[in-house]
């Protein structure tokens, strides 16, 4: 197999897949090639009830009935959107979702303010059409396009972040299930195949910059995805991405429980700070979600592994979060420094141990940034 940077779901999770696939005997809606149990356990992963042969890793970690909405929803004629704040896991959902049920999460639009219709229709290879003017063989069909001549679920990220022009260009898409080429006399229509949708992913933080119209969104059904609250299923999760990272880096390092305890109170201490805050200045601008706190981890682990004694300390954790999350200057870094002061100052007399390094690393980094 070639070596990826980043392998897809399909590609990463195939031999899972086949497995799942040569035992799977429920009822598959269309052409997908799970039925949509065996679609929730690949995701949420495998309970003693189950009964298999072997253990199926929790890949999603998040409320059960997500999950279950978000795969009667691909079952029916809707498109699904997923929508809220950063770092949630929307798209790693959808991912999945479209690697268990199409064994294809690649074919993606990503929605910016440069993106336009062209790129969720079809576009044309200018030398070809040249040469021999414009027919199918010169087209270029967009990732929602092959979608639908394949019959596999199409992804749009991001869609609040594209202009209404390419959203509205969902709606027939959506409702009509066929795109028109006027450009060609024969061969002018792509219908969908059944097993076609689309998933998009929309941030709640983006609301007012392209709202999304009325006959869009009743084209769609809605899942919210919350920001994660619980400790012990935060936990989990940085644990399954911190052990992947490891493993992608033939790293081998102990993420000390102490340390990983330390990394969830501070996010959680901040998130209240943020919550009471009387205005945005008073706010980091971090989301403060989970996918940050495992970009803190990441970036301590590979600092201790490469300049330090390849062992994770305190200090080296408290740089990375500062380091991480001071975005704004002086803003964030004033946040950062209340923080300290009031907070971790006092834990750290309290509870003394990775504390204590902990304050003294946060408060070297928070002067050389100053």
């Amino acid at each position: 197999m070639t070596e990826m940077l980043r392998a897809p779901a399909e590609t990463k999770y195939a031999e899972e897949l086949d497995w799942l696939e040569s035992i799977d005997d429920g009822p598959r809606p269309f052409s997908w090639r799970l039925s949509p149990k065996m679609v929730r356990l690949f995701i949420l992963g495998s309970e003693r009830a189950d009964g298999l042969d072997r253990e199926v890793a929790q890949k999603w970690f998040g409320d059960r009935s997500f999950v279950e909405r978000a795969i009667v929803t691909l079952a029916s004629d809707r498109g699904l959107l997923l929508i809220g704040d950063p770092g949630t896991g929307k798209s790693w959902l959808a991912e999945l979702l479209s690697a268990a049920i199409s064994r294809n999460s690649t074919l993606v639009v990503q929605g910016t303010a440069g993106t336009t219709e062209d790129h969720i229709k079809y576009s044309w290879n200018v030398s070809a059409v040249i040469a021999n003017g414009q027919s199918r063989a010169s087209m270029i069909p967009s990732p929602i396009m092959t979608a639908m001549e394949q019959g596999v679920i199409g992804r749009f990220e991001e869609l609040t972040r594209s202009t209404s022009d390419v959203q509205d260009a969902l709606i027939s898409i959506l409702s009509e299930k066929y795109v028109s080429i006027p450009e060609l006399d024969d061969d002018n229509i792509v219908f969908a195949k059944p097993g076609f949708s689309i998933i998009a992913t929309a941030n709640s933080r983006d609301r007012g910059v392209n709202d999304l119209s009325s006959a869009l969104k009743r084209r769609f059904n809605f899942v919210r995805i919350p920001v994660v609250t619980n400790k012990k299923s935060e936990a989990e999760i940085v644990r399954f991405r911190t052990v992947e990272l490891l493993r992608r880096h033939q790293i081998e390092l102990d993420v000390p429980p102490t340390l990983l305890d330390i990394l969830l109170q501070s996010f959680a201490d901040l998130r209240a700070a943020a919550a009471s805050a009387g205005s945005d200045d008073e706010k980091l601008e971090s989301a403060l979600s989970t996918a940050e706190q495992i970009g803190v981890l990441e970036d301590a682990i590979l600092h201790s592994n490469f300049f330090g004694d390849r062992s994770l300390r305190a200090q080296t954790l408290a740089g990375s979060l500062v380091g991480s999350l001071a975005r704004r200057t002086p803003e964030d870094l004033a946040i950062l420094n209340k923080y300290w002061h009031g907070v971790v100052e006092p834990r750290s007399k309290a509870e003394g141990g990775s504390w204590t390094e902990f304050l003294e690393g946060g408060r070297e980094a928070i002067k050389t940034l100053s």
